[in-house]
C-alpha cells in the first residue's frame, strides 16, 4: 500500500505547524548590528594598510616577481623544451 499526501504552504506555515520558533525578529536586529559595525569599520580601512596586507614586501616584491618571469619566459624560449628542465634546476647540460 502506497499513501502520498502533497502538502502546499509556506516556509512560515510549516515552521508554525511543527512549533518551531520564529527567529525573524533576531535575524533583523543581528544583520542590524552587523551593518552598523561594517559601516564604522569602513571609517578605518586605510588603501595602504591593504596594500602591505597583500604584498608584504611591497613593489620590492612585484618587482622581484616581475623579473623572475620575464627571465623564465627567456630561459624557454632560448633553451628549448629539452633545456628548460635543466636551466630551471642550474644543471647544467651534458655535451655527450
Amino acid at each position: 500500500m502506497k499513501v502520498k499526501v502533497d502538502v502546499d504552504m509556506t516556509a512560515e506555515e510549516a515552521r508554525t505547524l511543527m512549533g518551531l520558533p520564529d527567529v525573524k525578529p533576531m535575524q533583523e536586529r543581528l544583520m542590524a548590528q552587523f551593518e552598523k559595525q561594517v559601516a564604522q569599520n569602513f571609517s578605518y580601512i586605510d588603501p595602504d594598510t591593504i596594500a602591505r596586507a597583500v604584498m608584504p614586501m611591497g613593489t620590492q616584491g612585484l618587482e622581484k616577481f616581475n623579473e623572475l618571469m620575464w627571465s623564465m619566459a627567456r630561459n624557454a624560449m632560448g633553451q628549448g623544451k629539452e633545456g628548460h628542465a635543466s636551466t630551471a634546476t642550474g644543471a647544467k647540460k651534458d655535451p655527450k
